[in-house]
């Protein structure tokens, strides 16, 4: 089962990515960042909210639980990325997710550093029993954490590849610890 939500939790986020960029007038995946779908004030702040992060926090906390007694590091792992994605879904960021703003960006900000900081820990820490692809994983994502600090016009990609690697580190955690 965890293996299906792991599959279905990546699936999903493809997919929504795709879909809801297309809904957002001048959007850019190489540009702009996840969070921005769904930004405080656009149309579709709920549909983001409540019908993308909301699912995708919930499904990755219930992996979290899932995989806790067979596997720590992928449950932090899970964990980090349910905490990143509920945080997302009840602290929308400002427009354009700037690093300073409101009480809210603040509290966005700090869900998406518990993400990204702690799932390249994790990563890193899978990588000891599961091979250095892993622990290469985990430094993109922490380099990747540090230049999401910067606004430059390539953000949006460079997240991209970050989520890559959590949710694909994720899934192959899961793939390989299956009993």
């Amino acid at each position: 089962m965890t293996l299906f939500l792991a599959c279905a939790v990546s699936l999903f986020l493809a997919l929504g990515l795709a879909s809801l960029a297309r809904r957002k007038s001048g959007y850019s995946h190489r540009r702009d960042t996840i969070s921005e779908l769904g930004e405080f004030g656009t149309p579709d702040q709920r549909l983001v909210s409540v019908g993308f992060f909301g699912p995708i926090g919930l499904t990755a906390l219930l992996i979290a639980g899932l995989t806790f007694e067979t596997s720590r590091p992928a449950a932090g792992l899970a964990l980090c990325l349910a905490i990143g994605y509920l945080v997302a879904a009840v602290f929308p960021c400002d427009p354009g997710s700037p690093m300073s703003g409101s009480a809210r960006q603040a509290v966005h900000n700090l869900g998406g550093g518990i993400e990204y900081f702690g799932g390249g820990v994790a990563l890193i820490v899978l990588g000891e029993t599961l091979g250095r692809g892993f622990a290469a994983a985990g430094v993109i994502v922490l380099a990747s954490a540090l230049l999401l600090s910067f606004p430059f016009g390539w953000r949006g990609l460079v997240q991209r590849v970050a989520e890559a690697c959590l949710f694909g580190g994720l899934l192959a955690a899961v793939w390989l610890q299956r009993a």
